[in-house]
């Protein structure tokens, strides 16, 4: 019997997004797709799902890009100041 379109062995694998970027966008057209409340069931539960991927994703693009910074100001992660 082949594996049904719920079978979480039948899924693909999750690609990496490009970029912070990249991710953000999908993760906006996937929050709207969710709202919509166009989805069946299944779909819900699959966007929910690579949401929770992409937005992991963008947290730890976030926490390495702070980490860098705290380097460039010598360890310590100074307020920003705009200088507008």
């Amino acid at each position: 019997m082949p594996p049904s379109a719920s079978d979480p062995s039948s899924r693909e694998p999750s690609r990496a997004p490009a970029s912070y970027e990249t991710a953000l966008a999908e993760l906006d057209r996937l929050v709207q797709a969710l709202e919509s409340g166009q989805l069946p069931l299944d779909g819900l539960l699959d966007g929910y799902r690579r949401g929770a991927e992409l937005l992991a994703y963008c947290r730890s693009r976030l926490d390495a890009v702070e980490q860098q910074v705290k380097v460039l100001d010598g360890g310590q992660l100074q307020p920003w100041n705009d200088p507008t």
